[in-house]
């Protein structure tokens, strides 16, 4: 079975062409989703993917782009494929899975993702390592340095002539600018003697 998929963005509200161009090719069903190429669900893909699902049967798009939002997402549903039997036709770039220079292609698609992922990971390392040499570690900065905490805490335990708290966690956390579960954290923190 030949099963075409063709995606326009919300923007591009014409599927037509990408239609016409599957009907061409001899595509026995065709799904169009209208969706943003960025969306993890895209029921009409999922149809398509349910549809070509034996041995020999051939999932036929326009163009690369309108398939994945990413390479690794292309790369992702290539496998998928490959482990099902069905092949991956793109029209306008000539690539058919079902051909070794297909396979190839994708393989080639793979390598490059990998070796992109490796120079994150190893930049990424290299940051890090870089930031520990000038005394940084990693993670957010508090939301309130030592002396507010002090003082967060000193409106906290402060009273009125009625024996009640003068000011509620609220105000407080509106006075730093911060949220009530900040300065509850703050105060906790403060409290237990942990380090801020």
């Amino acid at each position: 079975m030949r099963v075409g998929y063709g995606r326009v963005s919300t923007r591009d509200q014409h599927p037509e062409a990408q239609h016409d161009a599957l009907r061409a090719a001899n595509c026995d069903a065709v799904f169009i989703d209208k969706a943003s190429g960025k969306l993890a669900r895209r029921p009409e893909l999922d149809k398509a993917l349910l549809s070509a699902n034996r041995d020999g049967d051939q999932l036929v798009v326009t163009k690369l782009d309108r398939l994945g939002r990413s390479l690794e997402h292309l790369l992702e549903l290539s496998r998928d494929l490959q482990a099902r039997g069905v092949d991956l036709v793109v029209l306008d770039q000539g690539i058919d899975t079902s051909t070794a220079v297909g396979r190839m292609f994708f393989q080639i698609l793979g390598a490059v993702a990998e070796f992109e992922h490796a120079l994150m990971s190893e930049r990424t390392m290299d940051g890090l390592e870089a930031a520990r040499a000038r005394g940084r570690t990693g993670g957010q900065k508090p939301k309130l340095g030592p002396r507010q905490v002090q003082l967060a805490r000193q409106m906290y335990d402060e009273t009125g002539p009625d024996g009640r708290r003068k000011y509620t966690v609220q105000q407080i956390a509106d006075e730093f600018g911060v949220t009530r579960p900040t300065v509850y954290r703050h105060l906790t923190q403060a409290t237990a003697g942990t380090a801020l």
